[in-house]
């Protein structure tokens, strides 16, 4: 009877151990994951305001866009590359908050900027695409407001970093 005993004994003090060794990381690993604000792809406004920004690379990440989402920091965005110069018309289905659409060329240089585009109804309702007048090649979403407060107006540049093609 006391050898079982001293074996589920030596299995908890086990387990007790690798827990705490666990948690030890866990409470290490935001410190040695966690990046300065200005690291990973982002954008840096005409005002010099820095846009932390995920890239929509992939077909079904350009249709998932912000989708879904609640909200947004104020100093976050989405960027979304393309190839060739085109009328690239959005829409705001799903979206839940108004975003400023920056129409930009791979150099940075902003061609139009659409300004507080509101999320589309709820279904049924329809969800019209807002059509730009300018051709562009990379389309950067942040909050509405953004634009204004950063500088992005026609003709302005943009500074991409960290963020592939541009």
């Amino acid at each position: 009877m006391r050898r079982p005993f001293r074996l589920a004994l030596a299995a908890l003090v086990l387990v007790a151990a690798a827990c705490a060794a666990d948690r030890g990381a866990k409470s290490a690993e935001p410190a040695a994951a966690a990046k300065p604000a200005a690291a990973g792809p982002r954008v840096v406004m005409p005002s010099g305001a820095v846009i932390s920004v995920e890239i929509a690379l992939t077909e079904a990440e350009k249709a998932q866009g912000l989708m879904f989402r609640e909200s947004m920091p104020r100093d976050a965005g989405m960027v979304f590359p393309f190839e060739g110069l085109e009328i690239r018309p959005f829409w705001m289905k799903n979206c839940h908050f108004p975003l400023d659409l920056v129409y930009t060329t791979k150099d940075g240089t902003v061609v139009e900027v659409i300004k507080a585009l509101p999320p589309c109804p709820p279904d049924p309702a329809p969800c019209p695409s807002t059509e730009p007048k300018a051709k562009a090649d990379t389309v950067l979403e942040v909050n509405a407001g953004v634009a204004d407060a950063t500088g992005a107006v026609a003709g302005a540049k943009l500074r991409w970093v960290e963020i592939p093609g541009r």
